[in-house]
């Protein structure tokens, strides 16, 4: 089996959002636009971390959720599942996640649908995951996401992964997780709901799931040393002076990062693996 420890190759999808108004667009885009490819809250470590927890090997039947730009698309056909499904709402995207390809016999395809209904039949994976997704909907829409993955995962073998942003500690202050949650709407734009790592998994044993295994990550996005590691060094040389020529770019990165780091006691990365919980007969 190949292993994930590799750099996240360069892929060719346009960024979202490339038209908007930095000051305006939604804050995960941003950075998108200024030539980031790695997304996702914990980065490399939790996105690598991921497909290792889940154990995907060649028998395996994937469907990844809102698969974006297709950075763990690419580490997941790697390990040469039997097929890799990518489920994603941009026509854009699924037209380049379509012409992703592996290293062995993976069948190879990507459908535009929301997460939320798939499209898929019931049971017909063995793996589902997502990352940076459901942080950004509100909990109704949370539950209809992960009730999706249950439906489509296969009773016996089935094993499910986010990666989200979470906050910190558990029994965390509602009045601080209100807060922090406004201070990170007004910087992003766009509504980011993180739970703790406690109601992440109550969360998903409420819709039948059994959480086996879960690691953090500090919420380190935009700093220098992560964007080094999730990038590499010339590419984030590049992002940093594209962000350089464009003053507005930089002055919402910089927001951004001030609100981080205000936050950075209470606010990380977290990602979980669990299994369809067993009915009762």
């Amino acid at each position: 089996m190949a292993s994930t420890d590799q750099r996240i190759p360069r892929n060719r999808i346009s960024p979202p959002g490339a038209g908007l108004d930095a000051a305006r667009m939604p804050g995960h885009w941003l950075p998108a636009r200024l030539g980031k490819r790695v997304l996702r809250p914990g980065g490399v470590e939790l996105t690598r971390w991921m497909p290792d927890a889940l154990g995907v090997d060649p028998q395996d039947r994937v469907v990844e959720l809102a698969a974006g730009l297709g950075a763990t698309a690419r580490l997941t056909l790697t390990r040469r599942p039997a097929a890799y499904t990518a489920v994603d709402r941009d026509a854009a995207a699924v037209a380049a996640l379509s012409a992703l390809t592996a290293p062995g016999p993976t069948e190879v395809r990507a459908v535009r649908a929301d997460a939320t209904d798939t499209g898929l039949p019931d049971g017909d994976a063995t793996v589902v995951y997502g990352e940076a997704m459901l942080t950004m909907q509100p909990e109704p829409a949370k539950r209809r996401v992960v009730r999706e993955a249950r439906r489509l995962l296969d009773d016996a073998t089935g094993r499910y992964a986010i990666h989200e942003m979470c906050l910190l500690p558990d029994g965390l202050d509602p009045a601080l997780a209100d807060r922090i949650t406004a201070d990170l709407r007004g910087a992003l734009h766009v509504g980011t709901r993180p739970l703790t790592p406690a109601a992440w998994s109550e969360l998903l044993a409420s819709e039948g799931f059994t959480v086996t295994a879960h690691r953090t990550a500090p919420m380190a996005l935009l700093e220098p040393r992560r964007l080094i590691d999730d990038e590499g060094l010339v590419p984030a040389l590049g992002i940093a002076g594209r962000a350089l020529r464009d003053p507005a770019a930089l002055r919402r990165l910089l927001h951004m990062r001030r609100v981080f780091r205000r936050h950075s006691t209470h606010l990380g990365a977290i990602s979980l693996l669990a299994v369809p919980t067993p009915t009762r007969a």
